[in-house]
């Protein structure tokens, strides 16, 4: 899973989202940590399918990488329903609709949180450094 560590809301959901029990080890990517090569390629990968680490998380699953709300759909469809943060996310994700419905908003709170909180937009997809020149 590719996250924002720099995000409140994102390190705080990779922290308590339980996904361990249920596919095994999660490696967690802080897309703004200086990454390794194995984290280099799947970061590579997500540029190249054109995914934008600053409108959504990237959950990549046997082979399949999903953006913003589907990432979270598959969260909360693989997270164990353990503890009352794990059994909210799956009510509220659980449903492809509603996680279509409910991401958009949720994003727009984070960007404005990072915005306030004097930090960079990661920038991944170098859109950012293309206006500037």
């Amino acid at each position: 899973m590719v996250y924002d560590g720099q995000c409140p809301f994102c390190a705080n959901y990779v922290r308590l989202v339980r996904l361990q029990g249920t596919i095994g080890r999660l490696q967690l990517v802080d897309a703004r940590e200086k990454p390794s090569a194995v984290n280099e390629a799947i970061l590579d990968e997500i540029r190249r399918a054109g995914l934008d680490i600053d409108q959504g998380m990237v959950l990549k699953l046997d082979g399949q990488l999903y953006h913003g709300d589907e990432a979270m759909h598959r969260v909360a469809l693989l997270s164990s329903r353990s503890g009352i943060f794990n059994r909210l996310n799956y009510w509220v994700f659980r449903s492809p609709r509603r996680a279509r419905l409910l991401y958009p908003p949720l994003r727009s709170i984070r960007n404005i949180v990072i915005k306030g909180l004097g930090r960079e937009p990661i920038d991944n997809l170098g859109r950012d450094s293309d206006a500037s020149s």
